[in-house]
């Protein structure tokens, strides 16, 4: 039999002082905060009193640090899988506000709907969906968990409810540490709850788009 749940938990706060868009850049870790947050979303799970057949994370550093606290609670050890890893972007390294503000990059805003300033919002959702599709077929039983960023998360919500791919990213429901859960039934994914266990009051979020 296949998996029973599946939860994509989004990483905790960066420590990102220069509040930069840090993409795939290396050396962006948990704060202080961050690292409570990930505490508590791990917590959330174990509250809800389901075995856990499997832990994965995207290779970066802030979401390796962000399943610590699974292994701490489960016992088990987190897998690295590529495919779960947050999108390009053109904009990596940036301050959006000042950014956006150069007309030589408005030329990376002109396709919103793929998106044209970094990897097709497509692509992010096959990549997604063959992580968890293999992830759910590979456990026996039990819950599958998968550490991973807010857009491919984001994204994979907007895919399973049949909504557009194109948004506004200010608008993404997918705070810090939070979990989506999903189940597939007769093939097909569907959103089963999502919850934010976290306290995120005064939390630096700007480094995704």
């Amino acid at each position: 039999m296949p998996a029973d749940r599946l939860h994509l938990v989004r990483h905790g706060e960066v420590h990102n002082p220069r509040r930069v868009l840090y993409g795939r850049l290396p050396g962006y870790g948990l704060s202080v905060e961050g690292r409570r947050m990930t505490r508590q979303a791990a917590e959330y799970i174990h509250s809800l009193d389901r075995p856990i057949a499997s832990l994965i994370c995207s290779p970066l550093q802030r979401t390796q640090e962000s399943a610590e606290p699974f292994t701490e609670l489960f016992g088990i050890e987190p897998v690295i899988d590529e495919r779960v890893i947050e999108p390009t972007n053109v904009f990596e390294g940036r301050r959006m506000a000042r950014a956006l503000v150069n007309p030589w990059n408005w030329r990376h805003l002109r396709k919103p709907a793929l998106p044209s300033w970094g990897e097709p919002y497509a692509d992010v959702v096959g990549r997604m969906n063959a992580a968890m599709t293999q992830a759910w077929d590979a456990a026996a039983s039990g819950d599958v968990v998968i550490v991973s960023h807010q857009l491919p998360i984001w994204i994979t919500h907007l895919a399973v409810a049949g909504e557009s791919l194109r948004h506004d990213p200010r608008a993404r429901r997918c705070a810090l540490s939070s979990v989506t859960s999903f189940k597939m039934v007769d093939g097909k994914w569907t959103e089963v709850s999502y919850a934010e266990p976290a306290s995120t009051s005064g939390a630096v979020d700007v480094g995704a788009v």
